[in-house]
């Protein structure tokens, strides 16, 4: 109720000059809620919310810019989709359901990728907000640390008419689907735990990822539960790609022989790290070593020894992203988890026994 009060006291003196910013400030709503409402595009906005901006503007005498209004009504029948590597499995799945939905609602989809480039997001954002995009899909796992660039992108695009689904991201003003990273990797510390392993080590991707940081935590974290110790220089960190797991795979055998069982953050660098035990360090797997991966793609069920893996609903997670920006608005943004879950396949075994 205090900050109420403040806003409002603090409000501008009536004044056709009055932005819409400063209505949607008053009433205490978002400024896509406030262009909604004010440009009679409200049908997704609730009769409170729609009842307090009128009020609002009414208090304040606003006075609407028809040309600007009629500017952020014309949006197009594109959306756009931002992913980091096009060329990533896990990134093709999830773009493939956007598309499913797409082709089902007549809309064109715009791909872009920023390779991993935090600033290419805000800039994509930006060039599809002039393209007047009906709807934004954030497929790319968001970097840890603020986004003040991005943030302001997307209220603008907000205000523009426009909707936005995040997919991994955190601290963002729009809806976000969040994939359970963090439990499948509680899931994989308590399979290998309880096949015996105590000496595991750990591929990870780009560290900036906050998909990376959640399956690593949720990893370490339930290790330790379970009162296994992962030794800092059992972990290495590597390009999310089947090269950069192979190399990694290499290099951490190599000073730590003694490990009985790796996971890899992305089924990627797992095929990697297959391809680098059976072919560069003569070890079998799961004889030797027992390997398990993240996001079951379709090629982990193929491979030999078959992947164990824990699965996300890639397609799915893509299809509720762009729904969910289709949908109908909400006075807040709205977060949705969808669960993983461990696929034990030939990969894992306890570990091999100690003679002599």
């Amino acid at each position: 109720m205090q900050s109420q009060v403040n806003r409002r006291s603090a409000r501008p003196r009536p004044s056709s000059a009055v932005t819409l910013q400063q209505v949607a400030q008053d009433a205490g709503v978002s400024l896509a809620t406030a262009s909604r409402v004010l440009s009679d595009s409200d049908r997704n906005v609730t009769q409170e919310l729609q009842e307090r901006v009128l009020e609002a503007a009414a208090r304040l005498r606003y006075v609407s810019n028809a040309p600007a209004r009629a500017l952020v009504q014309s949006t197009t029948s594109i959306v756009g989709l931002v992913v980091h590597d096009v060329n990533d499995a896990y990134y093709s799945a999830i773009a493939a359901g956007v598309m499913e939905v797409a082709r089902d609602h007549k809309l064109l989809v715009m791909l872009a990728g920023t390779f991993h480039e935090p600033g290419l997001q805000a800039e994509y954002v930006a060039r599809l907000r002039a393209q007047r995009a009906r709807a934004v899909v954030l497929a790319g796992s968001g970097f840890t640390g603020a986004n003040p660039a991005l943030a302001q992108e997307l209220e603008a695009f907000a205000a523009q008419g426009g909707r936005v689904t995040a997919v991994a991201h955190q601290d963002l003003p729009v809806d976000t689907i969040v994939p359970g990273n963090r439990e499948g990797g509680r899931a994989v510390a308590e399979h290998l735990a309880a096949l015996g392993h105590t000496e595991i080590g750990v591929i990870c991707g780009p560290l900036a990822l906050v998909s990376v940081q959640e399956r690593l935590h949720g990893f370490l974290e339930r290790a330790a539960e379970l009162g296994v110790v992962v030794r800092e220089h059992h972990r290495i960190e590597a390009d999310f790609t089947r090269e950069g797991g192979r190399a990694a795979a290499v290099r951490l055998f190599r000073r730590s022989p003694g490990i009985t069982a790796l996971f890899a953050l992305n089924d990627a660098m797992a095929l990697g790290a297959l391809a680098a035990l059976r072919d560069d360090l003569g070890r079998g797997v799961p004889s030797d070593v027992s390997v398990v991966g993240f996001d079951d793609l379709p090629v982990a069920g193929d491979v030999t020894p078959a992947l164990t893996t824990v699965r996300l609903p890639l397609e799915e997670i893509g299809r509720r992203a762009l729904l969910l920006a289709l949908g109908d608005a909400t006075a807040s943004p709205r977060t949705l988890a969808v669960p993983s879950r461990l696929v034990v396949r030939a990969s894992t075994a306890p570990p091999p026994r100690v003679t002599g």
